[in-house]
């Protein structure tokens, strides 16, 4: 871990608040300005999101569970660095048991985590990352989930406790949130998301991997109010997946207009045309990228020129493929037409609009030429 995460570990409560001055006050107001913006609250709330993270020191513990995953949003979540997550969210908190960020191993991991459920139990954030593989390997002696155990247990049993025993439980990533790649045909593992596994149900950062910003805004939505924000019907939190990817994208205009991207590197892409035609996602996928950018609002990938692939959607792996070439005649409301009717729809409603202006003109000046012969005969 960094230095500046070093150094909150091991403190009460009362000295973690105490190293918190040393955070910069800018970077803190601007981190919170950002949450703000990224709930959908106004700018008087920016002070009472200050006022939550500060008082974060007494606030519940959290224990981050890793699946079947590749540990991409454990590595998203903790490069958050205006400011760091690692001081505002992760030692505020306090993570008590974090596979990838915890010194312990085996058997005192495995009593971290007992601790840390029996002193926090009902209270605790369960934050989980990765699908759960519910299926029986082949041969006499297997049983329900044997492809994935960590120390003794499936990974059906741990998170069936973990889940059933914390006030909230987020799933970060695809996996955790729908399967993700575990669960794409033929899923030999059986690989299902968290809430199917358990029962539970469950807020889900949706992606590939998810925004932090979108994980850190949930966790401070519950600081604020004691609860978790508002979701769609996939388990989503509104604020992050209320609208489609489609809907704020900067080249909706080109999409509009019938410009689209032939292929990369054509004269399309170097205008920054569309990129439907080339398989991006974009009109399918509900996702707040546009407006939240990954790597501290650094890009994303249509930004980059390259299509959505509906990371934040179930099954994606399955129904968004092949990422490089369109889905065929898509039916999805308030999708406008396909890429090819859009162009010929604007170019046959030029060609009607300017043959409605010839017309008018010509009805006008003939209607005029005829009011001057009138005049001219009256002289």
């Amino acid at each position: 871990m960094c230095e500046t995460r070093n150094r909150f570990v091991g403190l009460e409560p009362k000295k973690r608040v105490e190293a918190l001055e040393d955070i910069d006050r800018r970077d803190f107001i601007l981190f919170c300005t950002t949450i703000a913006a990224t709930l959908g609250l106004e700018a008087s709330w920016v002070p009472k999101i200050a006022e939550a993270v500060e008082r974060a020191a007494r606030k519940p513990s959290v224990i981050w569970m890793h699946f079947a995953e590749c540990t991409g949003d454990s590595e998203a979540f903790i490069r958050s660095s205006y400011p760091s997550t690692e001081e505002l969210i992760l030692d505020i908190l306090s993570i008590d048991y974090h596979e990838t960020l915890m010194a312990a191993s085996g058997e005192a991991a495995e009593e971290a985590l007992r601790l840390a459920m029996e002193e926090n139990d009902g209270k605790y954030i369960a934050v989980c990352e990765g699908a759960i593989p519910m299926a029986t390997p082949p041969g006499p002696n297997g049983k329900p989930g044997d492809y994935l155990r960590v120390g003794g247990k499936t990974g059906i049993e741990l998170a069936r406790e973990v889940c059933g025993r914390a006030a909230a439980v987020m799933c970060v990533g695809n996996c955790a949130s729908f399967g993700g790649v575990q669960a794409q045909y033929p899923n030999p593992t059986g690989a299902v998301s968290i809430s199917k596994a358990t029962g539970v149900p469950t807020l889900n950062i949706s992606g590939c991997p998810h925004n932090v910003v979108n994980s850190v805004a949930t966790i401070i939505n519950f600081l604020l109010l004691g609860s978790l924000p508002k979701a769609d019907k996939l388990g989503r939190p509104l604020f992050a997946y209320g609208k489609r990817i489609h809907d704020t994208c900067p080249r909706r205009a080109h999409f509009d207009a019938g410009q689209f991207v032939e292929e990369f590197g054509d004269e399309g892409a170097k205008d920054q045309w569309c990129l439907y035609k080339v398989g991006c996602k974009g009109p399918q996928t509900y996702h707040n990228c546009s407006s939240v950018e990954y790597n501290d609002g650094t890009s994303w990938p249509i930004k980059g020129g390259h299509g959505c692939i509906g990371c934040s959607e179930p099954q994606f792996w399955d129904n968004m493929s092949p990422f490089y070439e369109r889905l065929p005649n898509i039916k999805l409301p308030g999708v406008e037409a396909t890429a090819d009717k859009v162009g010929l729809t604007l170019v046959g409603a030029a060609a009607t609009g300017a043959a409605a202006h010839a017309t008018y003109t010509l009805l006008n000046r003939k209607k005029f030429d005829e009011t001057l012969k009138d005049d001219e005969g009256e002289e």
